[in-house]
């Protein structure tokens, strides 16, 4: 059993654009349109927002500028044309309970406990816990006594179970059962799939005082990603460093 104390994001999937039909559908409207990002989901963005008033060929901005404008003026429906893809592990099934409260613009496939054996499980300790000897004790016998009664129980379920011939449905009806003692601190992994502006959003709900160090955590990890990922998008944000050592977002452009 491993003891995680801060989660990973890994950045997966990115948009990409067809060059060849962005060029049809300029020609077929006898127009022209450059743009000076490389960065798939800026362009989809700024193409998407042009086509509003058909304005390719006037009001040429660099794509950071246009793009700005389009949060400043808060016309966030245009972000919902970028996505991307995020892989996130080391993370407690607590977190994940307010992540997938998350549902407009997101998308989640997360580990299953009825499928996946938790008897070699890793767990999440919160930090304010763990900074304390006598509450990380408290902790620590708590999940290794539930951790310990998993084991148990599906050994003994599955043995229960013998007489279902197959052997995938005996594993997860015996692993559904015996998950029921194990933790929220519990390790796992979600795949999450996002476009712009409902990342903007979970940034602005998650990355804040006021939310759950854990899923701050993983706001913020998120934030640096998408600002070196896409700048045009997310620049706006502010990372500050709190009394206490752990971070916030902050930025002029709410609700985008």
């Amino acid at each position: 059993m491993q003891i995680i104390r801060d989660p990973s994001v890994y950045l997966v999937g990115r948009q990409t654009v067809d060059a060849d039909a962005i060029d049809a559908f300029l020609a077929d409207h006898q127009i022209a349109w450059r743009t000076d990002t490389e960065v798939g989901a800026e362009k989809l963005c700024e193409m998407a927002g042009r086509v509003c008033y058909m304005s390719y060929g006037q009001g040429r901005k660099t794509n950071a500028e246009y793009l700005g404008n389009i949060i400043g003026v808060g016309h966030g429906s245009v972000l919902e044309h970028a996505v991307w893809n995020f892989l996130i592990t080391g993370v407690s099934r607590s977190f994940t309970h307010e992540l997938v409260r998350h549902r407009a613009g997101f998308g989640y496939s997360q580990l299953s406990q009825r499928y996946v054996d938790e008897s070699t499980a890793d767990f999440i300790e919160p930090d304010c816990i763990a900074g304390d000897p006598a509450l990380h004790k408290t902790w620590l016998d708590a999940v290794e006594s539930a951790h310990a009664a998993y084991r148990v129980l599906v050994e003994g379920l599955n043995a229960k179970f013998a007489d279902v011939a197959d052997k995938t449905l005996r594993r997860k009806m015996a692993r559904q059962a015996a998950r029921s003692v194990l933790p929220n601190a519990t390790e796992t992994k979600i795949f999450v799939t996002a476009n712009a502006r409902a990342i903007r959003h979970f940034i602005e709900m998650r990355a804040n005082e006021h939310a759950e160090i854990e899923i701050r955590k993983v706001a913020i990890q998120i934030l640096r990603l998408m600002q070196r990922e896409s700048p045009s998008i997310f620049s706006d944000y502010a990372i500050v460093k709190l009394p206490d050592g752990s971070h916030v977002a902050r930025t002029s452009h709410l609700k985008v």
